[in-house]
């Protein structure tokens, strides 16, 4: 509620920081399905990967938001600023989110004593599913574009 609160103080309106939140809820889709399939417990190390993702997921958000704020101001209708911000934006996405993947990565597969399996596959999990649902909306609304 706060960061609903102070993103409306931001953005000056009511609906606009609801993109920022309803983004997060991809990525904690994700680590929620991995941790069911794989029979993970949901443990400290999962909340703290919880956290990084609705951070990171929160992030994304807000860059689309932000520059199709701008694209608004400058006289672009709604539907064309947001389907131009995500087109725009999903470069820098695309690239913070794979290499935060890659970087992950060790975390899932590694073994012995000190592993910390727990947050790697929560994090790389829930990256997955946020990157690609937010590819998957970003190519949709094109097509919408097109024609």
């Amino acid at each position: 509620m706060l960061v609903y609160l102070i993103l409306a103080g931001q953005y000056e309106s009511w609906l606009q920081p609801l993109a920022v939140i309803l983004a997060v809820p991809l990525a904690l889709l994700g680590t929620v399905v991995a941790l069911d399939a794989t029979g993970m417990p949901n443990n400290l190390y999962t909340q703290i990967g919880i956290v990084l993702l609705i951070a990171l997921s929160a992030k994304n958000a807000i860059l689309v938001v932000e520059y199709a704020r701008e694209k608004r101001a400058e006289g672009m209708e709604i539907a064309e600023a947001a389907i131009e911000a995500a087109r725009l934006r999903l470069r820098p996405i695309l690239m913070t989110s794979c290499a935060f993947i890659l970087g992950m990565l060790p975390l899932v597969f590694a073994s012995g004593a000190g592993a910390r399996v727990s947050i790697g596959l929560a994090v790389v999990s829930g990256m997955l599913a946020s990157t690609f649902l937010a590819v998957l909306s970003c190519r949709r609304s094109s097509w919408f574009s097109n024609g």
